[in-house]
């Protein structure tokens, strides 16, 4: 299937885009170029490749969830510029 021109506008008419007569025929161009490579694409062998959801392998980086002994309050709270006895105070940022 060949891009024509008449598909050029039609695109640049739904994206809003205006072009030149030779913009139009540079992308006329470069979508039939485009096109012809993906037929290239289409004779490879694909009968024993599995479908891919990402080209390469992912693997959780993430660490083990442990769970071990918290930091003190008092500890937590030690540095900090203004607190209660177990709450950190912060200035307010939200209004109603």
């Amino acid at each position: 299937m060949a891009v024509t021109i008449n598909d050029v506008e039609h695109i640049a008419k739904l994206a809003k885009l205006n072009f030149t007569e030779d913009e139009k025929s540079d992308f006329t161009r470069q979508f039939n170029e485009i096109l012809s490579f993906m037929e290239k694409l289409n004779e490879l062998d694909t009968t024993n490749v599995e479908p891919l959801s990402h080209v390469i392998e992912l693997r959780n980086v993430l660490r083990e969830d442990i769970v071990k002994e918290s930091l003190p309050t008092d500890d937590a709270l030690k540095n900090a510029p203004s607190h209660t006895e177990q709450f950190f105070k912060v200035p307010k940022v939200i209004d109603r």
